[in-house]
């Protein structure tokens, strides 16, 4: 009775968390495009690049937590 929609809103989430990875990867390769387009970075463009990258890992490891499949690769981040 009570635990009979978890599943559905596990997978409803997960599809949700999978679409933010998405877009924080899109994103993060957006910045580091950005950073070696421009001839002198300054440290806000630096920082920005590093928080987009910072959201897309931390969206990363929270679904390697959640054990979500999908098709999030691991060889974009290096550790």
């Amino acid at each position: 009775m009570f635990g009979r929609n978890k599943k559905k809103l596990k997978a409803i989430y997960d599809d949700l968390l999978l679409e933010t990875i998405d877009h924080a990867a899109a994103d993060w390769e957006s910045a580091k495009q950005t950073q070696q387009a421009v001839r002198e970075a300054d440290s806000e463009l630096i920082a920005q690049t590093e928080l987009a990258g910072a959201k897309y890992e931390f969206l990363y490891l929270e679904a390697r937590r959640r054990k979500v499949k999908g098709h999030v690769q691991a060889s974009i981040i290096d550790h």
